[in-house]
């Protein structure tokens, strides 16, 4: 199989050349294709597929009629109680609605993604058993890696702890937390349950922390003291970090020192009504940013499509980058730094790589971030899987 006159993200043309779902070869483009099955990609520019750092696929309402967001007020507690309210009326699996949104997903071209799963005393194991077999039925299409995430707490909503253990013995990857503090009320208390989990299982964490300011930072310092210890760099990430861009720039610095010796990484999904971290600060300072698309279409938000080269675009746009080698960067969050986070070796557009890639209509990553255009074709180990932004 080959694709031919491909644009790569330098500018240089090529063929591609596929055998046994690997890119074999770069070729010169408009190469001699006779007796070979080809498709023309026509100049368009080959990306690599495109990676979601943070998603709920058990959240979503997508393809459900209209819910409107039903939170009384501003604050994480408010929120889970309005999520609560809705997940007790919902009458269609998370299984299809969770389908629906990877269907979408696939289609825009992201191969690859992390999904947190609730888990709490209220649901038990039912949400990862969902997301489990979403995980199954599109294993052709997508990797999914999960994390077993304790939207209620840990130590306010008892027997949750075990719970977290029990989801990792039966699937999920990572154990998750949430604002050790702001929610929980006990920072050790929390940090030690979740990293024993973490350690007696052999699994990696990621923390959900919106807690701000001062307070919030400590716990971020907290992490990353917990990460050196027991000798996890690397296998720690921390989601949102609003702290990190509501202190000054002194703290933040001394922060981003301590995060990229512990190899903690920090998500941003481009946050709407929140502080961002500083993010070129923190990856010249050598700490790991990535991005997700947080939460889609659910109780939390109504906003989101999963389309990782938008949410480029917002992540941008929240952090004032306006030149091409900053574009790039949010593109690396939702590519390559991703990839690195959720450890994929293969990943990236290179000979011997999977035949994994997108293509879309750009001459440049920052026209691609700036612009989104509908991904014209998405390819999974050599064979087309959507085209223009459908699956088919």
């Amino acid at each position: 199989m080959r694709f031919t006159n491909a644009t790569l993200p330098d500018g240089s043309r090529h063929d591609i050349e596929v055998e046994g779902g690997r890119i074999s070869a770069l070729l010169p483009a408009s190469a001699a294709t006779a007796g070979i099955d080809a498709i023309d990609l026509s100049g368009t520019m080959v990306l690599p597929p495109l990676v979601d750092g943070h998603i709920h696929l058990d959240k979503t309402l997508l393809g459900l009629p209209w819910i409107p967001n039903q939170s009384t007020g501003n604050q994480v507690s408010d929120r889970i109680e309005a999520e609560r309210r809705v997940r007790a009326a919902r009458t269609v699996p998370e299984f299809e609605t969770g389908s629906n949104l990877v269907r979408q997903i696939v289609a825009s071209g992201t191969l690859h993604m992390r999904s947190h799963v609730d888990i709490d005393n209220q649901l038990g194991l039912k949400n990862l058993h969902e997301v489990l077999k979403i995980r199954e039925h599109f294993r052709d299409l997508v990797t999914i890696e999960i994390v077993a995430f304790p939207q209620s707490g840990i130590l306010r909503s008892p027997g949750t702890a075990e719970l977290l253990d029990e989801a990792i013995a039966q699937g999920a990857d990572l154990v998750g937390g949430l604002d050790p503090v702001g929610i929980d009320g006990d920072l050790d208390a929390h940090l030690d349950t979740v990293f024993a989990i973490a350690s007696r299982r052999g699994a990696g964490v990621d923390i959900h922390l919106h807690d701000g300011g001062e307070a919030g930072l400590a716990q971020i310092m907290a992490i990353a003291a917990r990460t050196e210890a027991l000798g996890l760099q690397g296998k720690v990430a921390v989601s949102h970090a609003f702290a990190l861009g509501s202190v000054s720039t002194e703290s933040v610095t001394r922060a981003a020192d301590t995060l990229a010796r512990a190899g903690v990484a920090i998500m941003s999904h481009g946050p709407g009504g929140a502080t961002i971290p500083p993010l070129k600060l923190l990856r010249e300072h050598g700490v790991e940013v990535f991005g997700g698309s947080d939460n889609i279409r659910d109780a939390w938000s109504p906003f989101g499509n999963g389309d990782m080269l938008e949410r480029a675009m917002l992540i941008g746009y929240r952090a004032n980058f306006r030149h091409d080698a900053e574009l790039a960067l949010a593109f690396d969050m939702v590519t390559t730094a991703a990839a690195r986070v959720l450890g994929l070796p293969d990943h990236g557009f290179k000979v011997g790589s999977p035949a994994d890639f997108v293509t879309v209509e750009a001459t440049t990553l920052a026209e691609a971030v700036a612009t989104r255009k509908r991904r014209s074709l998405v390819v999974k180990a050599g064979r087309v899987v959507a085209r223009d932004g459908v699956l088919v």
